[in-house]
């Protein structure tokens, strides 16, 4: 049977019943870390599951809702006071692809960053879930003079990038969580190759929409089958470690 398995990037404030999904996820054997796009879905996922033991949640801004204007200054004030009540953040980051974004939005999504990942720096060891489209460079950099680089626990969700920015967040000590979408590429899979066994994360990115009917067998399904594709281009079982490596992320 397979053992106990994480997904480090969940939209649990999407779901239909986060609480009882929580649950259902728990006895699944299923934990997570259940990132949110604005502060109202992390206060949602916070109140819904208390202390669940298998729910990490994180507060966020995703870039999106910034770059059109669901996500205002005021919103990323208290997102920089949220910050102070929990260790995970996230979804947080930016995006410069004109598919999912409005063209010039680049520099108001910088300074929200920029905000957020200073205010996580001012405490070590915050967990930060990064989203990063056409822009790793810029997010390394403002990873970077924030000090969060250093003091934080940086994931890049899903990571995109080129491969001189593969290595610039591996040296800089970046962990990455991978799913089915980044391994049905050619380049997902070479990136997995290079990422360090002990940074190494599993994710399901799901689900795709806000208050969707949605079912733990469809994450287990997704974590499998990730893991399942992991171990095939790494050539190696990497359950035990993918695991081990999320209970050390997670952490409280």
């Amino acid at each position: 049977m397979m053992g106990r398995l994480t997904d480090n990037h969940f939209h649990l404030d999407f779901v239909e019943d986060p609480a009882r999904f929580s649950a259902a996820a728990d006895a699944a054997g299923i934990s997570m870390l259940a990132v949110s796009c604005t502060p109202s879905g992390y206060r949602l996922v916070r109140d819904a599951t208390g202390a669940a033991p298998n729910v990490r949640a994180a507060v966020g801004a995703h870039p999106w809702w910034v770059a059109d204007g669901r996500l205002g200054s005021t919103d990323i004030d208290e997102v920089v006071t949220l910050v102070g009540e929990t260790d995970y953040v996230g979804e947080i980051g930016l995006d410069f692809s004109p598919k999912h974004v409005p063209q010039g939005s680049e520099e108001l999504q910088i300074a929200a960053f920029e905000r957020i990942c200073m205010a996580a720096a001012r405490e070590d060891g915050k967990v930060l879930s990064i989203h990063s489209v056409r822009a790793a460079g810029t997010v390394l950099d403002v990873l970077e003079r924030t000090g969060a680089l250093d003091g934080c626990r940086c994931v890049f969700h899903w990571f995109s990038g080129s491969s001189d920015e593969i290595w610039r967040a591996i040296r800089g000590g970046c962990r990455f969580s991978v799913n089915e979408m980044m391994l049905s590429t050619g380049r997902g899979r070479e990136y997995a190759k290079l990422i360090p066994r002990d940074r190494l994360l599993l994710e399901t990115d799901q689900p795709a929409g806000q208050r969707v009917p949605w079912d733990v067998e469809r994450v287990t399904g997704s974590l499998v089958e990730t893991l399942m594709r992991l171990e095939r281009v790494l050539g190696r079982n990497v359950a035990d470690e993918v695991q081990a490596n999320a209970e050390t992320l997670l952490e409280r």
